[in-house]
């Protein structure tokens, strides 16, 4: 295959390209995530105590330590450690991404140089990864919300409609960082920056509503802001979605989606010459 050679760009190439491949982007996942335990006393075991690990220290130290509170009537500390789980496993599937994007297509040169590969679903096997521990966050969070309400609420059903342009909005932000990693060492640490940034600029530790009105405004420009609040609508509150804003998110996540997919393709013709 000619590295130089023009790929497509299209919103259905993409699409085309992630469904044909649909077999190597599972072993690929299936393969990072057996990777990152094997060898280890627990093995995958550790993606279930990590989390459980974080929300105790979390916890802890904002609603005991700074009596941080998400602005409910009544709030437990509870209620408090379950509504910052929910913030928790949407900026840790965003920063998981972005951290690990930049240097993914320098750890596997072989597949830029030497072997006719589909290299755009090399991204996906970060998001895939990033999704498994997502999941079993969630897996954790519903055990604590059974254990402390006995029930859930119907609403429920909705996340997957809330989380999915939110993967969607992140793959192609993956797509453009995993590019610009090539001929940009230094993205790497930048991204750790704004991965911690956004930890503390996202509503995880509070809730927009407890902002003075002109920084509530500041918050709802970061794009986590939305996926958190409707995030905890559906499994916290038992408010359905905002349909509307969530048909134009989604819209927004598929362009960008698209825009990192085409901006991957076009620079992809440089990588071998900068490998």
């Amino acid at each position: 295959m000619n590295p130089h050679a023009n790929y497509p760009l299209s919103l259905f190439s993409m699409i085309s390209s992630i469904r044909n491949n649909w077999q190597l982007e599972w072993q690929f996942i299936k393969r990072e995530v057996i990777g990152r335990y094997r060898g280890s006393m627990l093995g995958i075991t550790w993606s279930f105590f990590h989390p459980m690990v974080m929300l105790l220290v979390y916890t802890f130290v904002f609603s005991i330590v700074f009596q941080a509170r998400m602005g409910g009537i009544n709030e437990s500390r509870v209620d408090f450690a379950l509504s910052l789980f929910i913030g928790m496993i949407i900026h840790g599937f965003f920063s998981e991404c972005i951290n690990r994007s930049p240097r993914l297509i320098v750890s596997n040169k072989a597949y830029v140089k030497k072997v006719v590969f589909p290299l755009e679903i090399l991204p996906l096997k970060v998001v895939g990864s990033a999704l498994f521990h997502s999941l079993v966050s969630l897996v954790v969070w519903v055990m604590f919300y059974l254990l402390a309400h006995h029930t859930i609420h119907w609403t429920a059903i909705f996340y997957p409609l809330i989380f999915l342009p939110f993967l969607i909005f992140t793959l192609g932000v993956t797509w453009v960082l995993v590019s610009i990693g090539v001929y940009l060492r230094d993205i790497s640490h930048l991204t750790g920056v704004i991965s911690t940034m956004l930890l503390f600029l996202s509503p995880v530790f509070y809730s927009p509503s407890v902002l003075p009105e002109p920084y509530r405004s500041f918050i709802y420009l970061n794009p986590l802001t939305f996926f958190i609040e409707q995030s905890r609508d559906v499994l916290i509150r038992g408010i359905t979605p905002d349909w509307y804003l969530l048909m134009l998110v989604t819209l927004a996540s598929i362009l960008i989606a698209w825009v990192g997919y085409a901006w991957f393709q076009v620079t992809r013709k440089g990588f071998a010459d900068v490998l």
